[in-house]
């Protein structure tokens, strides 16, 4: 098992200097994303990338960012919600077995396995027993992944409940973002605590040594970002034995 940490100890107060900071350190890490991706498609490796985290902690902000500049054949993000009538009377793990990536591509879920240990936990929807079997479940489907050659990054991005506050009063009181928020984001909220209980004890005992929960203080937006893709370049290319090199005619305008 790998060092154990809770969202205490992810440091909120991180954040960067400048615009153009955070530009250059976006595109670069980018780049090396592009130069990983590529490896992945012509060698037939896979990875899975898996987002989790707190309503309006910027999952799908760092997940755009991530794909911005890579090769659309070469990923697919799942944006995974309440399972189908269908699925609910099939093994819990079955339909994310089935949405796994193909030789070659980046596999990339928006919410993932976790919600039983999660939403589902919380809000009651499996029974205790259900819920408490599955970190061990969880875990011995992900050590399958990781020993076939295929490794899995686990990001929680986490921002405290006043930020989230701003965040929604920001996205209710903007026509374009109104819809992102809804009536159950605001319950959800209002079991803050319960779900911070829940994802701690979920670090807990699924961040193991093949497959580590990542922390990401997402309260700043650019520092959350950029973590993200600096995290994910790191990782996939210490999984795949690679250093990649920057072209040396690359710069960013402004540098």
């Amino acid at each position: 098992m790998s060092q154990k940490f809770t969202l205490d100890d992810i440091d909120l107060s991180q954040t960067l200097e400048d615009k153009n900071t955070y530009r250059h350190r976006l595109k670069k890490a980018q780049l090396h994303m592009l130069m990983i991706q590529r490896f992945l498609y012509k060698n037939n490796r896979s990875a899975v990338m898996v987002f989790e985290g707190w309503d309006a902690s910027g999952k799908g902000g760092s997940i755009r960012r991530v794909v911005e500049h890579i090769d659309p054949r070469g990923f697919e993000v799942h944006s995974v919600g309440p399972p189908s009538k269908t699925e609910l009377h099939c093994p819990y793990l079955q339909r994310f077995w089935t949405r796994l990536p193909r030789p070659g591509r980046l596999g990339i879920f928006d919410r993932s396995w976790y919600g039983r240990v999660l939403v589902e936990r919380v809000e009651g929807f499996c029974p205790k027993e259900r819920w408490k079997a599955a970190y061990d479940e969880i875990n011995a489907f992900e050590k399958v992944l990781v020993d076939e050659g295929v490794p899995v990054l686990k990001f929680f991005l986490h921002i405290s409940a006043e930020e989230q506050l701003r965040r929604f009063e920001a996205r209710r009181n903007d026509p374009f973002k109104s819809w992102k928020i809804t009536e159950e984001d605001w319950r959800n909220r209002d079991r803050w605590s319960d779900y911070e209980e829940a994802a701690n004890v979920m670090l807990k005992n699924t961040s193991t040594r093949r497959a580590p929960w990542i922390g990401i203080a997402s309260e700043h937006k650019w520092f959350g970002r950029v973590a993200v893709l600096e995290e994910s370049v790191k990782r996939l290319e210490a999984s795949f034995d690679l250093h990649t090199e920057l072209p040396e005619n690359w710069h960013l305008q402004g540098d």
